[in-house]
């Protein structure tokens, strides 16, 4: 269909808006569009079908006027209605200096019926920044460890490195840290329909270490060992669990889930010989792979470094803005503070099974936990704002590189899934995130220390704060406390712990 004409509001015939708290920040959008300009809209939108529609009989844009409006009335008022809807809540918030996140919301817009005559009305709700002033960002004080490359680190490299480059071994029954494919299906109490259903789902069978806890189509459960079993392929486990409150889906938000997982294959994951590794990255040795790890995790300790500092400021600017936030985080907004988190551990080149650990772990993370984060990025909002902090197409093009590096990925095959999941704007503000955090960090004074002392000195403010903070920085990979320490601490810009080095997709 061509593009329809608008019919714009007039001084002569206004629409009528009103402007009213939802919440911290949130907007209820009241409008009332005026029946003269309803009719005009509904005539601008029959015009146009009419040169358009083609109804067996009649030329293109020859059928009678009246057999138009018959046929196609219902088409007619949706497009009317859609295009009047549209112009007048852009204007309301042009007009009211509105400052809107993402998209309004509507529960009952889809049930408002357009009639000639009669006034058009409607509501919306949106989600705004707060207003709030920001803290001094001059002399931050900002601690920076001092790291360096050991061999101890380079070896649990390379042995990430041989199990990147296993095979898979298929077995006939699972042990603790094998793998199972399966069919996934989570449903919730009273809800008929699946809320998840996904063929070739994976599971591990929880290793020791994770001492019982597991993951399950994005559901942390503490007890999922005992609950999961040992199945064999054509076997069924069911897992209960109570829905995380900080999930994007509101429908599993505190549910009563039942998960069934039917498994249809057990494998293992067979570490590849150090021969195998000189070969398949194309070195002439293992002295060279391992000089070329240590030169890697150099250029990783630089963005360890960083994030540290980063996250120090976060706290800090945390820690010293006051606005009103709602005590509940909505599903837009859970949902935007899990894709900033995971782009943040993609940054850092973590491996994509512990990324959905993560994001597992920080949706049963304490809603207090989440609403620090909602605060942070409207702090950081209005930090890039004062600082006047830009993003250039090729800052964008450079972090998508980047990511897709520290991913092992090609950068247009990441390009590629970043727009088909409309994920580019997540990138973006990634950058923009990035951008002013270095600028105020170019501000702040910066102290230098050992890692060890660093840890120290972070660990007792953790503890002076209350236990929410842990160790920014490591010397080797995260624990399991460290991890669950890391999400309900959520809030802060950058991961405390390394990142570590990407691990093989569980599926070939």
């Amino acid at each position: 269909m061509a593009e329809t004409a608008v019919a714009p509001q007039t001084e002569e015939r206004p629409n009528t808006v009103k402007i009213e708290d939802a919440g911290p920040s949130r907007k209820k959008i009241s409008i009332e569009i005026p029946a003269e300009t309803v009719d005009e809209q509904l005539g601008s939108s029959l015009d146009t079908l009419m040169l358009e529609a083609e109804i067996p009989g009649f030329r293109k844009g020859r059928a009678p006027r009246r057999l138009i409006e018959k046929r196609f009335a219902a088409a007619i008022r949706r497009e009317a209605k859609n295009q009047l809807v549209a112009t007048a809540y852009q204007k309301a918030v042009e007009d009211h200096k509105l400052r809107v996140l993402g998209d309004p919301i509507s529960e009952g817009l889809d049930k408002v019926e357009l009639e000639a005559g009669k006034p058009l009305a409607f509501e919306v709700e949106v989600e705004v920044l707060p207003e709030f002033e920001l803290p001094s960002l001059e002399g931050i004080a900002v601690r920076k460890p001092i790291m360096e490359v050991t061999d101890e680190m380079i070896e649990a490299e390379l042995d990430k490195l041989r199990l990147h480059e296993g095979r898979l071994e298929e077995r006939e029954a699972p042990e603790p840290g094998d793998y199972l494919t399966g069919h996934g299906v989570m449903i919730a109490a009273g809800v008929e329909a699946p809320l998840v259903d996904i063929n070739d789902a994976v599971v591990q069978v929880p290793p020791p270490e994770k001492e019982g806890k597991g993951m399950i189509l994005g559901i942390m459960v503490d007890d999922f060992a005992k609950q999961l079993g040992l199945p064999k392929a054509g076997e069924k486990a069911t897992i209960k669990v109570k829905g995380p409150e900080n999930h994007e889906n509101e429908a599993v938000r505190g549910a009563d889930l039942t998960i069934t997982f039917e498994v249809t294959r057990v494998d293992r994951i067979i570490r590849a010989t150090d021969e195998e590794l000189v070969k398949a990255y194309g070195f002439q040795d293992a002295e060279q792979l391992k000089s070329a790890i240590k030169e890697r995790m150099g250029q990783r300790i630089a963005v360890e470094q960083q994030a540290a500092m980063h996250q120090q400021i976060a706290r800090y600017l945390v820690e010293n803005t006051t606005m009103d936030l709602p005590e509940r985080i909505t599903a837009v907004q859970a949902e935007r503070n899990l894709n900033r988190r995971r782009f943040e551990l993609m940054h850092r080149g973590v491996p994509a099974h512990q990324i959905d650990e993560h994001i597992a772990e920080l949706r049963a993370a304490s809603g207090d936990a989440a609403v620090r984060d909602l605060k942070l990025f409207f702090i950081l909002d209005k930090a890039a704002e004062t600082l006047d902090i830009k993003v250039s197409e090729g800052e964008l093009n450079s972090r998508i590189v980047q990511l897709a590096l520290a991913n092992n990925m090609r950068p247009d095959k990441l390009r590629s899934q970043l727009i088909q999941r409309n994920q580019v704007g997540q990138v973006y503000q990634q950058v923009r995130e990035h951008k002013t955090l270095d600028a105020i960090l170019a501000k702040a004074t910066v102290t230098e220390m050992p890692v060890e002392e660093f840890n120290k000195a972070m660990a007792e403010e953790a503890k002076a704060a209350g236990g929410a903070d842990k160790p920014a920085a490591k010397k080797s990979s995260s624990k399991k406390s460290a991890e669950k320490a890391e999400a309900e601490n959520k809030a802060e810009a950058g991961e405390s712990a390394p990142a570590e080095k990407k691990t093989r997709s569980r599926k070939k």
